[in-house]
């Protein structure tokens, strides 16, 4: 080599190892803290009324199908407050009716105070946000989102936390139109 030791030549290339190295771990680190966002899609779920909060009883279920006629959901009162819970005393939470399994109805258990899908025993916790308790579902239940009107004691699902089972996306194309 000519004009430039061996010893040389090593370091330049380490520094500019180093260098690359540091660039490319701000870049990712830049890339992560913006790309959050993104990933995230917004549907437009339809509102919907599901009845009178004062007429669900603690530890009863109201069936309804939330966000089309296709998708069967249950609301419960839980008896105590609970993370995402509404109604007026933050105990009621509604979830879809389908397994994330293989997408057999689940009941709920009131004495064990979870619901069970009756086709592979999987069991999922309504008082923890759905999560799967045991059982061959690896996904917890799909939420359903609940607001409250306290001046007309009005429960109405807005949204869907969660994907519906069976499908690839909770908005039916023939629902949205």
């Amino acid at each position: 080599m000519s004009g430039i030791s061996r010893r040389n030549f090593l370091k330049l290339g380490g520094g500019a190892a180093a260098g690359s190295a540091s660039l490319v771990f701000w870049g990712g680190a830049r890339a992560q803290s913006g790309s959050t966002g993104a990933a995230r899609t917004t549907l437009d779920y339809p509102e919907q009324s599901i009845g009178a909060a004062s007429e669900l009883a603690v530890g009863r279920t109201r069936s309804f199908t939330y966000p089309d006629r296709s998708s069967p959901c249950v609301a419960i009162r839980l008896g105590e407050s609970v993370p995402g819970g509404v109604g007026p005393d933050g105990d009621i939470v509604a979830y879809s009716s389908l397994c994330t399994h293989m997408g057999c109805g689940v009941q709920y258990d009131g004495e064990a105070r979870v619901f069970k899908c009756p086709c592979h025993f999987s069991m999922f916790d309504p008082g923890r946000e759905g999560q799967q308790v045991c059982g061959q579902a690896t996904v917890d239940l799909p939420r359903i989102q609940l607001s409250y009107d306290s001046d007309s004691d009005e429960l109405y699902a807005v949204g869907v936390q969660g994907l519906i089972y069976g499908r690839q996306s909770n908005i039916l194309p023939e629902a949205s139109s």
